[in-house]
């Protein structure tokens, strides 16, 4: 499994030795000179790998279309996550389509994203980016059913536990085959990716959680992880200072989540 975590400008830097990918959110990209020239320059100089994401979970909506075209045409990222719509089956599946007819540069994999409210709108919405010819799909972390499938008192653990479950179910039921590449979108807690880590489908993983926990002011625990979602968000902190307090415990979170998973640590 690949990883990334979104990280505040002043430590974009620093993200490069623990980030295996890039991740880039077209609204940060936009709006702020540091981060387009971070993005630019990594772009031309190493050529890492680039995710691209729609900015959903940030914004409550899909970033403009046309800049989005604009900003992917411009970096060119190996992935693009085309925009879906929160627990709505129905507009995701509309907009994968849509966007399974825009041409794009050469090279750059469009990923869907399943949603809905419900076990069943989940296997439809992954039925139908299959169809659509979709060969990598996102599941995201926060669904609300999660917890309808996993009613844990703690309710990040159920949201963590309610995505496995879907997961395992489907490969159960061989809706997701054995060739198929997932990528896991956020998390709740860190410690949920330890339970993916036989599962071959799942190829990568985005989450800011150990870089917001810092922010918090939290250090995972070296066996447990946490035991609640961080509260800090991307947006609230990515023009912070630099602080080598903060970057000790970035440095510890990012590290343990990778033991804590059982991911390589490089």
């Amino acid at each position: 499994m690949k990883v990334s975590h979104e990280t505040p400008f002043a430590y974009l830097e620093q993200s490069l030795s623990f980030n295996d990918y890039d991740y880039l959110l077209p609204h940060l990209y936009d709006k702020h000179e540091e981060y387009r020239e971070f993005f630019q320059r990594e772009n031309k100089q190493h050529r890492r790998h680039i995710v691209m994401d729609n900015s959903l979970h940030e914004l409550g909506v899909p970033y403009s279309k046309g800049r989005m075209i604009s900003i992917i045409e411009e970096i060119k990222p190996d992935e693009f996550i085309v925009p879906d719509a929160w627990e709505d089956a129905i507009t995701s599946m509309r907009q994968a389509k849509e966007w399974s007819f825009i041409e794009l540069p050469k090279g750059v994999e469009k990923v869907a994203v399943v949603q809905g409210k419900s076990f069943s709108d989940v296997v439809k919405c992954y039925q139908t980016y299959k169809w659509l010819g979709y060969t990598k799909i996102a599941f995201s972390y926060g669904a609300s059913y999660y917890n309808d499938i996993c009613k844990h008192p703690n309710k990040d653990w159920g949201k963590a536990i309610g995505r496995l479950s879907v997961i395992c179910d489907m490969i159960d039921m061989s809706l997701i085959g054995n060739t198929d590449r997932i990528h896991l979108l956020g998390c709740s807690l860190p410690q949920e990716f330890v339970y993916y880590k036989d599962i071959k489908q799942i190829e990568s993983i985005d989450t800011s959680n150990p870089i917001m926990a810092a922010f918090d002011g939290d250090q995972y625990h070296p066996n447990f992880g946490l035991n609640s979602k961080p509260k800090t968000k991307i947006d609230e902190v990515i023009n912070a200072s630099f602080d080598s307090k903060i970057l000790d415990k970035i440095t510890h979170n990012t590290t343990y989540f990778k033991l804590l998973n059982q991911i390589n640590v490089t």
